[in-house]
């Protein structure tokens, strides 16, 4: 049998099975996202964030949301905070215009600082839950360790447009 033939007659249980931590850990992700969500425990940080000049706003959201995308996925993240300043913009408590700026800063921040832990990323958790770990001997402070180089020079990189976004 060739390479080709045997990689694809893995039965649906095998690659099933295979995917069940990774699965699981999503699934947990989304659970406690659910309860910042309902709980509205993001709140006071909008309402503080909101408090800021409105400069202000869009870098420290950008910090924000990256800080709590560290610890878990970043998709969930940014819909809680867009969902959350969506209903600043529908209750008119800001414009357009700055709600375009901060749905910037929200989006970037979810994702660029968030590649500090493969909490953050994905395609990150997946290896690290995936039977290759062991083999090349992947944890999850080695791989902290390797993104931070990227984490830093990208965060850095991030926050300084968005100080210069015009407004």
């Amino acid at each position: 049998m060739n390479p080709a033939e045997s990689a694809t007659s893995a039965t649906p249980t095998e690659a099933t099975t295979e995917a069940l931590p990774f699965t699981a850990l999503l699934v947990v992700f989304f659970c406690i996202v659910a309860v910042i969500h309902d709980q509205h425990l993001i709140q006071p940080a909008i309402d503080y964030v909101f408090s800021l000049d409105e400069h202000a706003q869009v870098p420290v959201f950008f910090l924000a949301n990256g800080l709590i995308s560290s610890v878990t996925d970043n998709v969930f993240v940014a819909t809680v905070y867009i969902s959350e300043v969506h209903e600043a913009l529908q209750a008119g408590e800001i414009t357009r215009a700055h709600f375009d700026l901060l749905a910037v800063a929200i989006n970037t921040g979810t994702n660029i600082p968030s590649i500090a832990t493969p909490n953050g990323q994905a395609a990150f958790l997946f290896l690290l839950t995936s039977a290759l770990a062991p083999l090349i001997r992947l944890g999850y402070g080695r791989m902290v360790l390797l993104a931070l180089p990227y984490t830093v020079s990208m965060s850095l990189s991030g926050l300084m447009a968005t100080l210069w976004l015009p407004q």
